[in-house]
């Protein structure tokens, strides 16, 4: 493979995306499992009149799981949600600018701020070993909290890589 034709080929961002997908896909069992605590909460808390706080918590942990994990996957597969009010009047090539110019102006540095500013947030949490301030509540809150840079960095695979995808369609003129 030469080096225009590495250039213009679309093997790394479909790499990339491709591990995003997989790894979206084995996380998105969350939902099977946050399916199964509403449903015991439910029973406890109707048909037995007693709940448990630490369920209570543990709906919320897995909803952020869902929800943090499931914005890479969604820009990988190109399914968030855009507002492409000016889209069909602009040509491809005027569309990946825009697409480019939004990832590095906008994106990726709000991604950088996210990242950096989680890792203390992490850090401060693990070191006090923070825990709920209910009485029966989840322990290792610093575990919940870890899902913040690793989704953000997922997010940051992701947006390089349909960077990188923009960047050579638009070299390609496509």
């Amino acid at each position: 493979m030469n080096k225009n034709t590495f250039l213009t080929s679309l093997l790394l961002p479909d790499t990339m995306d491709s591990f995003v997908k997989k790894l979206g896909q084995g996380i998105s069992w969350v939902y099977m499992v946050l399916i199964i605590v509403i449903i015991t909460q439910v029973i406890l808390r109707r048909g037995l009149s007693s709940g448990f706080i630490a369920l209570e918590e543990l709906q919320w942990h897995l909803y952020a799981i869902g929800v943090l994990f499931g914005l890479s996957y969604a820009q990988a597969s190109d399914s968030h949600v855009r507002v492409d009010v000016f889209k069909n009047i602009f040509s491809k090539k005027i569309k990946h600018i825009i697409e480019i110019t939004g990832i590095c102006l906008l994106l990726l540095p709000f991604l950088y701020v996210v990242f950096y500013h989680s890792l203390d947030f992490v850090y401060e949490s693990y070191r006090m070993a923070e825990r709920s301030n209910a009485p029966s509540g989840l322990p290792f809150r610093w575990l919940i909290k870890t899902a913040i840079p690793f989704s953000i960095g997922l997010l940051a695979i992701t947006s390089l890589s349909r960077l990188l995808r923009e960047i050579i369609l638009l070299i390609r003129g496509e």
